[in-house]
């Protein structure tokens, strides 16, 4: 039954790739990667048709497998092959090499088997073990091609890819199968001519959506190829080696074996784990293997990634020069900021600071950077004469600092924003057109975080000292307030001096401007925080009669309205009457009476309670309101602050009022302006920040 199974099976598989290269006859000129399809198409009928017509381990079908994975490899290298212009070509065709030369090995194997019988069953073994090792190398190349491919021609690849990797994994799957037992393959043989034969649709299909096949290779990919490459050598290596043992070792061959293979991995993974010798490999790989030195997609992804990294991990001046020197594997860096008109020293990145002076003490090597704006490699300027621009301009202690390598101006805008001073690689060589070109551009890009750096500073800073010119005014405002109550005092003083009331009345009036300007000058300290809201119940009626109280010496007042009380805080609420009704004073005739109305919004006993300030002025013109009134330094009284209502409304918010005015302008006497402030009621259950 399994006969008949591999008999049928691999002769349908034949019949069908057959069909698909001949679909294909009339195309195979026009592009490479077509005629190598065709021709694996062809290599995989063969292959199946020895495996029908003669024997799965004949001679003929063993070649012919081979012969077959040499034909899908050629097929996958051309389209590496297509795109000239892509990178890393030498490397990729370094693996498919390997791959190659292991293929070539087995068919010499079987050779060798053909021509004598009577070979050792090691010999098998090893067949079978290159096998598997191609089969492995192929399926790790499959994974590569898959990633190379440009997306917009996945649609064809995908499904070649697919079928690749099943009948690459079919096969690796017999094979280790076979070298881990000595039982029949009859089934697993007939199972893989089934496969196979249903695997070709897959390449049917794919033939009809191919699209362009153009390939986009990765740098990482290459080296994860190469790394591949050198493990299968190194495998390879292993076999050849310990079979070798065992032919001269007789009966100590397996001790002689382990110790072989246990010196030799700790020893290679020795050499692989030294940093020096990753250096040395990845800079020579670079020169000959890939057209760029840098893959810089990478590269520009990890610089980014070290500089937006968050600030608590790392100041921002270190992070740049960190990502700076990564580029280049320099070990170490040191930032030098303006200092004046010279560099001193900044930020350090892994740089002993025993080794650096205190500042660096002249002004040459700042000019010359910002007006030149090159990289400064520091061997040339070592090797030059002291009159070029660049020696010149270097300091001599960084001349003289062995492990200085480049130095790199930070240049924004055509302003400079410091430079970078780099450590010698591991691996020592000179700058060459990609570093200068990279350096640059990174250069560029973290001048422009310092300088954002820095202005965001400078932007603080300034609302440090626009939040103190406010508080500043706020407080000059009430000082303002607090001489008139003064000179009034003083005033008045010239003739009640002898009224032992009066004098009374004058000490208790002095000893609360005092107090009141204490509080003035702590609201000044850099350390004062502003108090929160003492919301509590107020009754609002006796305190606006304490506050006309104290005006009323200065011009005439009038109160009226009932009991009422506010959820609201009496310091603010004293503070801002205080500021509208002087401004209401200020606006008023000397004759003309100025009004305060307390009252409730809804009904006398429920509802917000209302204050209003009514004054008999000329009035504001609709557009003064509108656009001016609450706008902080705008007046519209000679000498005035702008900073009564401004100050009043912020207070009210802050209790969770508001402050509403209506003024008619032109209306001298009759008319004036009308303030209100609504304050909640003291019953009231809302949370300030909901009422606000």
């Amino acid at each position: 039954m399994a006969m008949t199974v591999i008999l049928w099976g691999h002769a349908l598989a034949a019949l069908l790739f057959c069909m698909i290269a001949l679909s294909q006859l009339r195309d195979a000129t026009t592009a490479l990667p077509r005629l190598t399809f065709v021709v694996a198409l062809v290599a995989t009928a063969l292959w199946a048709l020895a495996v029908a017509g003669i024997d799965a381990r004949d001679v003929t079908a063993r070649v012919a497998e081979s012969m077959r994975n040499l034909a899908w490899l050629g097929f996958m290298f051309a389209l590496v092959r297509r795109d000239r212009g892509v990178p890393h070509v030498r490397a990729i065709a370094f693996v498919y090499g390997a791959v190659a030369f292991i293929l070539l090995a087995g068919i010499c194997i079987v050779m060798v088997e053909a021509i004598d019988p009577e070979t050792t069953p090691d010999l098998d073994r090893a067949r079978i073990l290159l096998r598997m090792m191609v089969a492995v190398s192929a399926l790790v190349l499959v994974h590569h091609l898959y990633a190379a491919v440009a997306p917009r021609a996945r649609g064809g690849i995908r499904l070649v890819v697919i079928a690749l990797a099943a009948m690459w994994g079919m096969d690796f799957v017999i094979f280790a199968i076979r070298y881990a037992t000595t039982g029949s393959m009859v089934y697993l043989i007939a199972i893989r001519g089934v496969a196979m034969a249903l695997l070709a649709p897959l390449f049917a299909i794919a033939v009809l959506r191919n699209g362009d096949w153009t390939l986009r290779l990765s740098r990482s990919i290459a080296w994860q190829s190469l790394s591949l490459a050198g493990v299968v050598v190194y495998l390879l290596m292993m076999v050849l080696a310990t079979s070798a043992i065992a032919g001269i070792s007789g009966e100590n061959a397996r001790i002689a074996q382990t110790a072989f293979v246990f010196g030799s991995t700790a020893a290679t993974l020795t050499l692989v784990s030294s940093p020096w010798l990753k250096a040395w490999l990845k800079v020579k790989l670079a020169k000959h293997l890939f057209r760029h030195r840098y893959d810089y997609r990478a590269e520009w992804i990890r610089f980014t990634d070290t500089l937006g990294k968050p600030e608590s991990a790392v100041a921002l001046d270190e992070r740049v020069v960190k990502a700076v020197a990564d580029l280049t594997d320099s070990p170490a860096g040191l930032l030098l900021v303006p200092d004046g008109t010279t560099l001193g020293i900044g930020a350090r990145w892994n740089w002993n600071a025993e080794d650096l002076p205190t500042t660096v003490g002249e002004d040459m090597l700042a000019r010359h950077l910002g007006q030149e704006g090159r990289i400064v490699e520091l061997d040339s300027v070592r090797a030059e004469s002291a009159t070029t621009p660049d020696a010149a301009s270097v300091p001599q202690w960084m001349i003289d600092l062995p492990g200085a390598w480049a130095l790199v101006p930070l240049v924004h805008l055509d302003r400079l924003q410091g430079a970078i001073l780099l450590a010698r690689p591991p691996i020592d060589r000179a700058l060459d057109w990609e570093d200068f070109d990279l350096l640059r551009i990174a250069g560029r890009q973290v001048a422009s975080y310092l300088a954002e750096a820095r202005a965001q500073e400078a932007l603080a800073e300034g609302l440090r000292f626009d939040e103190f010119n406010r508080r500043f005014a706020f407080i000059l405002h009430d000082i303002k307030n607090l001489v008139s109550q003064l000179t009034l005092t003083a005033r008045n003083a010239e003739r009640h001096a002898d009224n032992p009331e009066f004098r009374a009345d004058m000490i208790a009036t002095l000893q609360d401007s005092a107090g009141r300007m204490n509080d003035l000058l702590a609201r000044l300290s850099q350390t004062h925080t502003a108090r929160g809201e003492d919301l509590r119940r107020v009754d609002v009626l006796p305190l606006v009669e304490r506050v006309a109280a104290g005006r009323r010496a200065q011009h005439p007042v009038v109160t009226r309205g009932k009991a009422a009380f506010a959820h609201a805080d009496p310091v603010r609420l004293e503070q801002l009457l205080g500021h509208l009704l002087q401004n209401a004073i200020e606006a008023s005739a000397p004759s003309d009476p100025v009004t305060i109305a307390v009252g409730h919004e809804g009904g006398p006993n429920g509802g917000r309670v209302t204050i209003d300030v009514i004054d008999t002025g000329c009035g504001m013109s609709p557009g003064f309101l509108r656009d001016k009134l609450f706008k902080p330094f705008v007046s519209s009284k000679p000498g005035g602050f702008g900073i009564g209502a401004f100050e009043a409304r912020q207070l009210t918010q802050s209790m969770g009022g508001s402050v509403s005015v209506t003024s008619r302008e032109g209306s001298c006497g009759t008319g004036g302006t009308h303030f209100r402030i609504v304050l909640l009621p003291a019953n009231s259950t809302l949370r300030l920040d909901q009422a606000a």
